[in-house]
């Protein structure tokens, strides 16, 4: 499948966190073996849609981030699963700290000297469950615009030039951007977990946005916390108390119940400083984010969590404030001390900065305009040495996307629960393929791998089933709304409706299986949570002409 690549900033990078799995611990209960990541969805490894989707988005520089012990499962499956040997080059790492176990939180990962070593630039994190069509590239191409600036990408170190972003500040001191999608609607699921996130508006947009772009989606994040977190402070404090300083600072607040953080974030490279500051951290989505937003409104907050210290700048303004020259202009005014005092193009200039002030001298009572290409000595100056400058600095945003819900919009999941994996791999199912020419980047190449496989009295319903390869389906089989992994045998007579079989699973003939079930191997196991719209029969009538499968 091709893929589309927008290039990022140079240097940017990916990890992908894949974590146990303990809410899939069905599939999951020898985890060395067959950990969370190669769990099939929709006959493909759980690992492979987060993969693609930063393929697609133009980043090849990913990480897998997982505990020592699942290693040599997840290496050997990128080496010989066909889904993930048909990527991009160059191939995924793996990043295995040794200090980790699957009870090890997602900002602990983060302090671990192996990460450490592996991050040298901006980065994008991503759990190993997310199943996602929204262009990355459209997301990434998004917080630049936001941030008005392309530099931060490097170690300080390693820079080439001042960097600059939105305020000014070296090193790039650019804020972050996370993903939050609506849980209710399609493929809802009763239980899913929520987060408690509240909002407020862009002051303005630095560009105009165009159709289809993700600018308007996007808003400052001033809370964030599970829905868990939230519940336990109004039963501890039987309300919930919000800060004066955060109405005073925002007169609109939008507050959202029923989304969920995807646990996407794109961060500038300075979040490892502040991850490293704080060491009661153990959550990025909680601690490093929720945190985050309050700084942004409480005051002293982003002091005591310093990331004022990590951000606060010096620099001599006599190097800041040279102009850039070429060679050939900077050869012929070597030597040359013309002051035209007729001539201020620095007021001409449409490139203005507040950053810098330039200090009169004393008992000056106006500035003296000089061309660009004057040179003056620390003598006509008058002064040998300039003191360093400190410039206050404010806290960088953290910035929500927030999904909308509208009908065609864009697929963001994530599969960590089992009635989540039956529901998102029965909407896979219905995606139109390749030789339908569907558009999906999560189509398959074809509904029906094997279709030699396939008796010719059975009958399967092509619009909303998958059947990967080597399945074998007997006479008078029926299989409706139903995924199929490699290897299945359907027994004649046997019928499946809204059912997920992992590889190798035999159906007996004339089995029955129950609505909404998943198989692995021998393991049965009924699902409930669905909504009673998603779990109903509506739209699952017999048509021997139309979809018959021969």
């Amino acid at each position: 499948m091709p893929h589309a690549h927008i290039m990022p900033p140079s240097g940017f990078q990916a990890l992908i966190l894949c974590g146990p799995g303990a809410s899939l611990n069905t599939f999951t209960s020898t985890p060395d073996d067959f950990p969370k990541a190669l769990i099939p969805i929709a006959n493909r490894p759980m690992i492979w849609y987060p993969l693609d989707w930063c393929y697609r988005m133009g980043v090849s520089a990913i990480h897998l981030v997982s505990p020592p012990s699942s290693r040599e499962a997840i290496n050997a499956a990128l080496s010989i699963n066909p889904f993930l040997t048909e990527l991009p080059s160059p191939k995924a790492s793996i990043v295995a700290p040794e200090n980790i176990s699957f009870n090890t939180g997602t900002a602990e990962l983060l302090r671990q000297p192996e990460i450490q070593a592996v991050i040298t630039g901006d980065f994008v994190i991503l759990p190993c469950d997310l199943v996602c069509d929204l262009p990355g590239g459209s997301l990434l191409e998004s917080w630049m615009i936001l941030q008005s600036s392309l530099g931060g990408t490097a170690r300080p170190s390693e820079a080439i030039e001042p960097q600059l972003s939105l305020n000014g500040e070296l090193g790039g001191r650019r804020g972050g951007l996370g993903v939050w999608y609506q849980t209710k609607g399609t493929d809802s699921v009763k239980g899913e977990e929520t987060d408690f996130i509240a909002t407020t508006p862009l002051s303005r947009l630095p560009v105009s946005p165009s159709k289809g772009s993700l600018l308007p989606r996007i808003a400052n994040l001033v809370y964030s916390l599970p829905t868990d977190t939230l519940n336990d402070i109004v039963e501890d404090k039987k309300s919930f108390p919000i800060r004066h300083a955060l109405l005073r600072k925002h007169g609109y607040v939008k507050i959202l119940s029923s989304y969920r953080d995807a646990h996407v974030y794109l961060f500038p490279f300075w979040t490892l400083d502040y991850i490293l500051r704080n060491e009661r951290f153990d959550s990025i989505s909680e601690d490093v984010v929720g945190w985050w937003a309050k700084a942004g409104w409480q005051n002293g907050l982003g002091q005591k969590l310093g990331i004022s210290k990590i951000l606060e700048a010096t620099q001599e303004p006599k190097q800041a404030d040279q102009p850039l020259q070429t060679q050939e202009h900077t050869e012929e005014s070597q030597g040359s001390e013309t002051i035209e005092d007729e001539i201020d193009l620095a007021s001409m200039s449409s490139t203005q900065t507040s950053r810098h002030r330039h200090t009169k001298p004393t008992g000056s009572q106006g500035g003296t305009g000089f061309a660009s290409r004057v040179h003056l000595s620390d003598q006509d100056e008058g002064t040998s040495s300039i003191s360093p400058i400190k410039t206050p600095i404010g806290i960088p945003p953290m910035l929500a996307y927030v999904h909308p819900t509208s009908a065609g919009s864009a697929m963001i999941r994530r599969v960590d629960t089992v009635p989540l994996l039956l529901a998102v791999s029965l909407r896979l199912a219905k995606l139109p393929s390749h030789e339908e020419n569907g558009t999906s980047p999560l189509a398959h190449a074809s509904k029906i791998a094997f279709s030699d496989g396939l008796a010719q009295r059975c009958t399967v319903t092509r619009a909303d089933c998958l059947l990967a390869d080597n399945v074998i389906v007997e006479e008078k089989a029926v299989i409706k709304e139903s995924v199929i992994g490699v290897g299945c045998r359907i027994g004649a007579g046997a019928r499946l409706t809204r059912c997920v079989l992992m590889d190798g699973v035999v159906v007996q003939e004339g089995y029955v299986v129950i609505d909404g079930t998943e198989i692995k191997n021998e393991k049965f196991m009924a699902f409930e949570g669905l909504d009673e719209q998603d779990a109903g029969s509506e739209g699952l009538e017999f048509d021997h002409d139309a979809n018959t499968a021969a």
